[in-house]
């Protein structure tokens, strides 16, 4: 991947430096990403260390780093500042579209606007996995409006409390849950901590 490109480069143009240690850290954080999904609603840490531009949370960096790259089209928000952009573009070569209809992955960093879910790409019924993942940063993974989740990978019930999540988001949430094969999985972000949020997970209330 790009990011195992060597930081002495980034210094040189006055960028902030990708993972300290790219293949290792990379590895970490994919494993954690995996676990997420793996169990919906769990809050996990993100270990790995890297610089961080302003606007996005360290758990959000990590995961662009590990996921993104020269062949997956990233959506951002316009009001994204360009030291987010450039330190995107040096660390991973990600092409950046302009909607989330056209993208693999989707970021919204705090205080961004979020698309809403239908305006992902939904997949392919032949190729479901070609849909969006959608990464959002939120005030708080263990504050705010709770939930209880159920679904593959929660064993009877998930409780999550969330600040931070735009209006009206776990209506679209169970819209999205109902076009299983098809539909948007999410990462939850704040700090360095992150959920994962796949699209056959129920919100039951």
């Amino acid at each position: 991947m790009q990011q195992q490109i060597l930081n002495a480069p980034a210094a040189s143009r006055g960028l902030l430096p990708g993972f300290a240690d790219p293949v290792n850290d990379a590895q970490t954080t994919f494993r954690t990403a995996l676990q997420a999904l793996a169990h919906p609603g769990r809050v996990h840490q993100i270990v790995a260390d890297t610089g961080v531009p302003a606007g996005l949370s360290p758990a959000m960096t990590a995961l662009l780093l590990t996921l993104v790259d020269v062949d997956t089209p990233l959506w951002l928000p316009r009001t994204v500042g360009a030291d987010v952009l450039a330190f995107l573009r040096f660390h991973c070569a990600c092409p950046i579209v302009p909607s989330p209809a056209l993208a693999r992955f989707a970021a919204v960093p705090a205080g961004c606007d979020a698309p809403a879910l239908s305006a992902c790409h939904q997949g392919d019924p032949a190729y479901p996995d070609l849909s969006t993942t959608l990464l959002m940063d939120v005030a708080s993974l263990s504050e705010g409006e709770a939930v209880t989740l159920s679904g593959p990978g929660i064993q009877t019930r998930q409780a999550l409390s969330v600040d931070g999540l735009p209006d009206g988001f776990w209506r679209e949430w169970r819209l999205n849950h109902q076009r299983f094969p098809l539909g948007v999985d999410v990462f939850l972000t704040q700090g360095r901590r992150m959920c994962g949020l796949p699209r056959t997970t129920r919100v039951e209330n």
